[in-house]
């Protein structure tokens, strides 16, 4: 079943425009990688749907419901919980005020985030501008769950941590995909892990769709075309 469907939507920024016609589709439990080089449309693509951005043409639907006319605030509440690029974290806010000012009813709790992150756990009392910036990523991941979305989005989830750091979110989103019925749209540029968790990809070249498919499908002649330096 379609959880989300983006068809054909076209984005600007003033006069510029960035989106020509994206379309791209997530079903129930689905992992898909929106993939591309930077400044190619990804992140603009993840603020439409999260209607952080006007779509001016095109059409957004999130179980069937038009986004068109909704605010962010109800977009979430149908289900889409935002991992932001950039953390984004209440700084001066603990860990637990941070998941708790999230915080819908449902599976996710908690306690349920500490067993998946137990180093927030540990750190619960501390400010978020005390922590380094993957235990800030932890806390981004953690608070988006906290709003018991049907579809988590994790735009540029590793960027920029440690490898043994990224190694743990990447572990968590696998276990995520494994354990949930959560749909996730991960914006990441590492191949090798979101071939590990994603089921297809799609590829965005200067604001367009240029390849979707099987990451099984995914060939050295597609990423060097579209994914290479």
């Amino acid at each position: 079943m379609t959880l989300l469907s983006v068809d054909k939507i076209t984005a600007s920024y003033g006069a510029t425009q960035a989106l020509f016609g994206v379309s791209l589709t997530l079903g129930e439990g689905d992992v898909l990688a929106l993939m591309g080089r930077n400044g190619m449309g990804k992140s603009t693509t993840v603020k439409t749907i999260c209607k952080l951005l006007p779509v001016t043409a095109g059409k957004i639907t999130m179980a069937g419901q038009d986004l068109a006319r909704l605010p962010s605030y109800k977009v979430a509440r149908l289900g889409v919980g935002l991992v932001p690029e950039g953390r984004r974290c209440f700084a001066s806010l603990s860990v637990a005020e941070n998941l708790i000012a999230a915080a819908r009813p449902g599976h996710w709790d908690s306690a349920r985030v500490a067993k998946l992150f137990p180093r927030l756990e540990e750190r619960r009392d501390q400010s978020a501008a005390s922590l380094s910036g993957g235990e800030q990523q932890m806390l981004a991941i953690g608070r988006a769950l906290m709003t018991n979305p049907r579809l988590l989005i994790l735009d540029e989830a590793t960027e920029g941590l440690a490898p043994i750091v990224r190694q743990e979110i990447w572990a968590a989103i696998a276990k995520l995909k494994l354990e949930t019925g959560m749909a996730i749209l991960v914006v990441d540029k590492s191949l090798r892990e979101l071939g590990q968790v994603a089921d297809r990809a799609v590829i965005l070249q200067r604001g367009q769709d240029v390849w979707t498919g099987s990451m099984q499908d995914l060939n050295d002649d597609v990423t060097n075309r579209y994914l290479g330096v």
